[in-house]
């Protein structure tokens, strides 16, 4: 069945025929009939380099063979118990051993479930209620985190949707990326700060990357001010490094979620911190937090797998990956300079973005102010030449270990397409 009969039919029972807004795109998206590797194929037969990778969950491509063989053993045996298993512990014992800042860890479905319950654990553990922000960052889609960013100065969130509640958003205070002045005059206006949450590299604005010494800052400023620093990274965590960004950075939180390439494309997320921060959780503590799903011997039987080839393989892994996406973005960048487009690439690690602006973006600010309607052109060409990437400018393009170079030879031929169509 062609793809717009299939939207044509999807509209009419699932509301505005997606189950998540980023997976529309005009005229209509595609309809996904199976994967492989590094390719994707709609129902129309086509097949696509995929360079959107789950939003960035696949670090090891698609259908990877030891994740499962992994899954289809635990499924002869069972898929959901809703008891502990031995399977929860060897998985937690792997985030802990790659993550120095983690001396517990409880399990969970989302990234969205993962951020609550680190928002939930700082207020419960600091016995205070206003969160801290930064613009641009996402967190899920939650009322405590889903507010508008500001324009410089922190102010009280808005709910960014109908249906939000400003009773909890107005306890949500947002402060400019890369700028920590801002983030220390917002806590010296407040006194009644329960956590600093961040997105160690934005990736959810277009990559947006830290500035030197912000992180750093970040630490040293909470710290002072005896505030718990949550690191979310759900996309940064083992796709950055088997550490994540702040095994990168050198810098320690007091809590940190993880989600994503944790289990390469089953549904499984993690939140982990200081031991006396995570012992509030129930039933041993007072936050409370639950779940059915949560450690299901599907998804964690995905994660241990992930997360042991991933530790076996990443003496190479992560250097290859740095070097495609090096190579790549430096051939991005010469074509887009002698065609005379305006542009910025930020790069790093196994992740980039091109954005249409003669001005750096290092905040939100300067990343709304790229010419969105030039990259949906550059979107809509990559599209026609089988590329398949995120259909929004504020997304990330994700090279996973499944790719290979005659991959990014062809993904380069097609963005030279997209470049000339965005030059006319």
């Amino acid at each position: 069945m062609s793809n717009s009969r299939l939207f044509s039919d999807s509209k009419k029972i699932i509301p505005s025929g997606v189950n998540s807004p980023v997976r529309y795109f005009q005229p209509y998206p595609f309809f996904t009939k199976k994967s492989e590797g590094a390719h994707i194929w709609d129902e129309e037969e086509k097949k696509y380099i995929d360079f959107c990778n789950g939003y960035g969950a696949l670090l090891l491509g698609h259908r990877r063979k030891e994740i499962i063989q992994a899954v289809s053993k635990q499924l002869k045996i069972g898929t959901l118990y809703c008891t502990p298993t031995q399977l929860e512990i060897e998985l937690s014992k792997l985030i802990i051993g790659n993550f120095p800042s983690i001396d517990k860890v409880r399990l969970v479905n989302t990234g969205g479930e993962a951020t609550m319950t680190a928002i939930r654990l700082a207020r419960g553990f600091t016995k205070k209620k206003k969160i801290i922000k930064f613009e641009g960052c996402y967190h899920g889609a939650h009322d405590s985190v889903l507010v508008k960013a500001g324009s410089g100065s922190a102010h009280n969130g808005i709910s960014v949707s109908d249906g939000g509640l400003d009773e909890v958003s107005k306890n949500t205070l947002v402060v400019q990326y890369n700028n920590s002045e801002d983030l220390e005059k917002t806590i010296r206006k407040n006194k009644d700060v329960a956590g600093v949450i961040v997105e160690p590299i934005l990736a959810n604005m277009g990559l947006i990357l830290p500035e030197n010494n912000f992180l750093a800052d970040i630490r040293k400023i909470t710290r002072e001010n005896n505030i718990p620093l949550i690191f979310d990274e759900v996309v940064t965590g083992f796709r950055v490094s088997t550490g994540g960004a702040q095994k990168h950075f050198g810098i320690k939180p007091d809590i940190t979620t993880l989600g994503k390439a944790l289990g390469n494309g089953f549904t499984i997320a993690a939140v982990g911190g200081r031991k006396e921060i995570m012992d509030l959780l129930s039933p041993g503590g007072k936050v409370y937090q639950a779940s059915t799903f949560a450690g299901n011997p599907i998804s964690v039987s995905a994660a241990i797998s992930s997360l042991k080839t991933i530790n076996k393989i990443k003496n190479t892994l992560y250097h290859k990956l740095e070097k495609y996406n090096l190579r790549f973005t430096r051939a991005l960048d010469d074509l887009a300079t002698d065609m005379k487009i305006p542009h910025q690439i930020n790069s790093t690690a196994s992740m980039f973005q091109i954005f249409f602006t003669k001005k750096p973006v290092v905040n939100y600010e300067t990343s709304k102010n790229a010419d969105a309607k030039k990259f949906q052109k550059l979107f809509q060409s990559l599209l026609k030449n089988g590329v398949f990437i995120a259909p929004s400018q504020f997304e990330v393009v994700f090279l996973s270990d499944a790719h290979k170079q005659t991959d990014l030879n062809k993904a380069l031929d097609a963005y030279q397409s997209g470049l000339k169509l965005v030059k006319n």
